[in-house]
């Protein structure tokens, strides 16, 4: 079963690698290891992120819920290793509001800059 990234609503609290429009896109972390390789070290990048706990995986799925640090929202984080591509696809979203005042955005590329240090994508 291959899980797909849920698309990006309308409001400014969704980034993703799937997005068609500018607003919401982010790129795709693309992999300069071995898939079987990498996807471990993902999960462990996403373990480590604070107030992140990891509700579903598959061995190309991924998805974490990361919680606010005073109000407690949460906020969804979902990666799809797509190895034929030599890519992860992301998208970090927020369940409520309308503005995330760019922490997806941040995520996501927080999580690039861990990787990148990791030697798992470029």
């Amino acid at each position: 079963m291959t899980q797909r990234l849920a698309p990006c609503p309308d409001s400014p609290n969704c980034v993703s690698s799937d997005a068609a429009d500018p607003a919401h896109y982010a790129a795709p972390f693309t992999i300069i290891l071995p898939a079987r390789e990498a996807w471990p070290l993902v999960r462990e990048a996403v373990k480590a992120i604070p107030r992140t706990e990891i509700t579903g995986q598959t061995d190309t799925y991924l998805h974490a819920e990361c919680r606010s640090m005073v109000f407690r929202f949460v906020d969804d984080l979902e990666l799809e290793l797509r190895a034929g591509e030599g890519i992860i696809a992301v998208r970090s979203a927020s369940r409520k509001g309308y503005s995330d005042f760019g922490v997806n955005r941040r995520r996501v590329e927080r999580l690039r800059e861990a990787l990148r240090s990791r030697g798992v994508v470029r």
